[in-house]
C-alpha cells in the first residue's frame, strides 16, 4: 500500500499519554506556531491536573485514546516504557499506515514498536527534560516506512521544544547516557558551583544565580561561536592566573574523567534495560 502523505499545514496531533513530556511538546508546538491547540488531542485523564494542564492551552480532551488514534493523523506515544507495549497492541487495529507514529518512551527499541503496531511507519524521539522551558536536545531515528517528508514534519515540531538531530538508532544508548542522563550531571555542577560560592563567602542567592548563568552563558558560548570547549577554556585561563588554579584542581579531581565515565555507566544501564 502507498505511503500516504501527512499534510504538514493541516495534519491533526494526537498525544497517547498526557505526561509532563506530552505536555512539553504540545505547549511548544502551540507556543511556536507550529500547530494550533485546536488540532492537538489527547484522552481525558484520570488524574484532573493532567486534564487542566492541557486545557489550558486549548487541548481538545477525547473520552478515549481509540477517539484520539481515530482523530489524528501524527499520533505520539509518551507514556511509560513499561506499559507502552500494551497501549500499542491494544490500539493496532486503528494503526494504519495512513498515520505517523512517534515513540518518546526510554529503551524502546523500533523493531519492537513496529511488530506491535503491524506497520514501519514509525520514528523513534529522544528528547530530555528541558524541552520543559523549551531547551531540549533531542535525536530522532526513522523507522522503515517513514519518508523524509515525515522526518521533516516531526523536525519541525520537536524543533518548537530545543534542538533535533537525526541519527542511527544503534546510538540511542549513548544518548541516553548524554543528553537523557545529562541534565542531573549539569544539574550536580551547578550545585556544587553554588556550594563553592558560598564556601568563598557568596551569599546562597546570589552564588546560585550566579552559578546558574555561568554554565548556561558558557553553553551559549560553545553553540554560538563553534569553536572548540577546549579552545574556549584556554581563552580564559591566562598564565598563573585564578582561572587555571581552579581547573588544576579540577584536573587533580578527575573532573573530566569523572563525567566521561558517568555517561559510559548510563549508556551501559540504558543497554542493560532493554
Amino acid at each position: 500500500m502507498d505511503i500516504v502523505p501527512i499534510p504538514a499545514d493541516t495534519y491533526k496531533l494526537g498525544f497517547i499519554g498526557a505526561g509532563k513530556m506530552a505536555e512539553s511538546i504540545a505547549r511548544g508546538a502551540v507556543r511556536s506556531g507550529v500547530i494550533p491547540a485546536s488540532r492537538i488531542f489527547t484522552a481525558s485523564h484520570t488524574n484532573s491536573s493532567r486534564r487542566d494542564a492541557f486545557q489550558s492551552f486549548g487541548v481538545s480532551l477525547l473520552p478515549s485514546n481509540d477517539d484520539v488514534v481515530r482523530e489524528s493523523n501524527v499520533v505520539i506515544f509518551s507514556v511509560k516504557p513499561q506499559v507502552v507495549k500494551d497501549v500499542v497492541v491494544k490500539l493496532k487495529p486503528l494503526l494504519t499506515k495512513n498515520k505517523l507514529l512517534v515513540s518518546v518512551a526510554a529503551g524502546v527499541k523500533l523493531n519492537d514498536l513496529q511488530e506491535w503496531a503491524g506497520h514501519n511507519r514509525f520514528i523513534r524521539v529522544m528528547p530530555n527534560t528541558p524541552a520543559a522551558v523549551g531547551e531540549a536536545a533531542s535525536v530522532m531515528s526513522l523507522g522503515g516506512a517513514a519518508t523524509e517528508e515525515d522526518a521533516n514534519l516531526i523536525a519541525t515540531l520537536f524543533g518548537s521544544i530545543g534542538k533535533i538531530w537525526k541519527a542511527d538508532e544503534k546510538y540511542f544508548d549513548a544518548v541516553t547516557g548524554l543528553s537523557g542522563s545529562g541534565p542531573a550531571y549539569v544539574y550536580l555542577a551547578i550545585e556544587a558551583l553554588a556550594d563553592g560560592g558560598v564556601a568563598a563567602g557568596l551569599p546562597r542567592d546570589l552564588s546560585l544565580k550566579l552559578a546558574s548563568q555561568t554554565v548556561l552563558g558558557a553553553a551559549s558560548m560553545v553553540t554560538s561561536t563553534g569553536k572548540h570547549p577546549g579552545q574556549l577554556k584556554d581563552d580564559v585561563t591566562s598564565p598563573g592566573g585564578t582561572t587555571i588554579a581552579g581547573v588544576h584542581e579540577l584536573e587533580n579531581g578527575g573532573f573530566r574523567g569523572t563525567l566521561m565515565n558517568a555517561v559510559v555507566a548510563a549508556a551501559k544501564r540504558s543497554r542493560e534495560l532493554a
